[in-house]
């Protein structure tokens, strides 16, 4: 009987340490609320044998199919009342028992993805998921995804475990942010922390800057990790200047602090290219406007019209 008790002790001792290091997670609170899917460990005493140290999942219904007591609806329910109900049902057939349930498996918590993300909304974990898997889960970053991923946790899940994260003053939340390009380089596998059953993750959409008017790529271009961005380095994104670009007469058109309307700042690109003039930085929001030079426009339409001229003639020549 004693070599029996103690068998059974070690391997409800062994599945909750390898419980906990298949979900590498912290262990679930009390307040954790199971829901279909859920996978539990139950521990009964005294002589619960064909109960303790076994799994036991709760069905699509949210129901959990137990020996002895039958169905026991467990969806809604946390930890500490399931066990309140169970140790009830069993106090039919045992004196005094004693339940423990912990979660070995979570699979129907939901967790909260906003903004820059192909798919938007509120996905489900189902188990262990990392911060990149969840990212996927919600079809992957945009394009104009900002450079850094927002994570907001409940207390009850500890504080997140990245360097720079705090506490709201109430002390019912933990924010951390990572930065996006570090992760999906993988370069720092720390920041790929585990996610928690109603985290809220936001990615900001990034800031931006155009560059318009004569130059071989017009558009927006986003910023990314960097919070500004040089005159030549946006140039260099737009592929460089077209071939009727007036470069001394180029300007960033940007927003006044609160209101609608720009401020021209006159940019000799000529100057900048010829290492006459410095480098200018660019702010996010700013346009780059590249005017297009009269005079060389005539020129080149002239050029174009002789060479389609040529282009005829030897074609057609007998």
């Amino acid at each position: 009987m004693v070599l029996s008790l103690f068998c059974r002790s070690v391997a409800w001792f062994t599945l909750l340490i390898f419980g906990s290091l298949s979900l590498g997670l912290a262990q679930a609170p009390s307040t954790y609320v199971l829901g279909p899917g859920d996978q539990i460990a139950l521990q009964l005493t005294p002589d619960g044998e064909e109960i303790s140290g076994k799994l036991w999942r709760v069905d699509e219904m949210g129901n959990l199919s137990v020996p002895m007591i039958g169905t026991v609806h467990s969806a809604g329910l946390t930890t500490h009342d399931l066990a309140r109900v169970l140790t009830e049902r069993f106090a039919v057939y045992f004196r005094k028992p004693q339940v423990i349930v912990s979660v070995s498996e979570m699979r129907s918590q939901p967790v909260s993805i906003m903004g820059a993300v192909n798919t938007p909304g509120v996905h489900q974990l189902q188990g262990h998921k990392t911060l990149v898997e969840v990212l996927a889960l919600a079809g992957g970053l945009r394009v104009d995804a900002g450079y850094r991923v927002k994570i907001t946790r409940q207390a009850e899940w500890g504080t997140i475990p990245l360097p720079g994260a705090t506490t709201d003053k109430a002390g019912a939340f933990s924010v951390a942010e990572v930065p996006l390009k570090g992760l999906m380089e993988a370069a720092d596998p720390s920041q790929n922390i585990a996610i928690m059953p109603d985290d809220v993750l936001t990615v900001p959409v990034a800031e931006m800057i155009y560059v318009i008017g004569d130059v071989k790529k017009s558009g927006g271009f986003v910023l990314g990790d960097r919070r500004q961005i040089s005159v030549l380095q946006a140039l260099a994104l737009s592929e460089g200047l077209g071939p009727t670009a007036h470069a001394d007469e180029a300007r960033i058109l940007r927003v006044n602090s609160g209101a609608e309307s720009r401020t021209e700042l006159p940019v000799n690109l000529k100057k900048i290219l010829a290492g006459q003039a410095s480098d200018v930085q660019m702010q996010s929001n700013d346009i780059l406007f590249v005017p297009v030079d009269g005079a060389k426009r005539l020129g080149v339409r002239a050029l174009e019209a002789m060479l389609q001229i040529g282009t005829g003639l030897a074609v057609y020549r007998p």
